[in-house]
């Protein structure tokens, strides 16, 4: 777990970028985002906590295209 000294010396060294070094933080911040957030999903998937969710949207699906035939 970080410690909130951490998380300040981070802050600190963030604020005093230069708008480059900013623009490469941001670029860079935004891929490592996604890919922890892609690893948390698809963690999610492997242990089943999407499955209900993925049944209630395919019975929806074919709900509403059975409304549609009527």
């Amino acid at each position: 777990m970080q410690t909130p000294e951490l998380l300040t010396e981070i802050e600190d060294a963030i604020q005093r970028l230069s708008p480059e070094e900013l623009r490469a933080f941001r670029r860079w911040f935004a891929e490592y985002d996604a890919q922890q957030w892609d690893a948390e999903f698809e963690r999610d998937v492997a242990e089943g906590r999407l499955d209900a969710l993925a049944e209630e949207a395919i019975r929806d699906y074919y709900y509403n295209q059975l409304l549609r035939r009527e």
